[in-house]
């Protein structure tokens, strides 16, 4: 059976998407979704990167008396994170302690 969801949740291993009730895979179903998301460290919002990924569904929530939200989990992680930055800047330790320096500074 062919369907079609809105994506509202993308992580590395999996993804949540809703689709109307009576069109909606069932609990444990085996699926395969397409999807785009934003390509990785691109400027432009229309970069996108498209994805096949085979995986089950691992939980099923109503929405609304029509609408069903759906969360499948992946076979395979997608290959990035993309909640993460790659590298941060600074640790927290290190952005505590340098406030606590300036402050130190600030009451000498």
């Amino acid at each position: 059976m062919l369907s079609q969801g809105q994506m509202v949740d993308v992580s590395s291993k999996g993804a949540a998407f809703t689709c109307y009730a009576d069109k909606c895979p069932t609990n444990g179903q085996s699926i395969t979704a397409r999807f785009s998301v934003p390509r990785h460290h691109s400027t432009d919002p229309f970069d996108m990167e498209n994805f096949v990924k085979s995986g089950h569904i691992c939980r099923i929530e109503d929405e609304g008396p029509h609408v069903k939200r759906i969360a499948v989990q992946f076979a395979e992680p997608l290959p990035f994170n993309p909640a993460e930055p790659e590298k941060l800047e600074l640790t927290v330790d290190e952005e505590v302690d340098d406030a606590m320096e300036a402050l130190e500074a600030m009451c000498i």
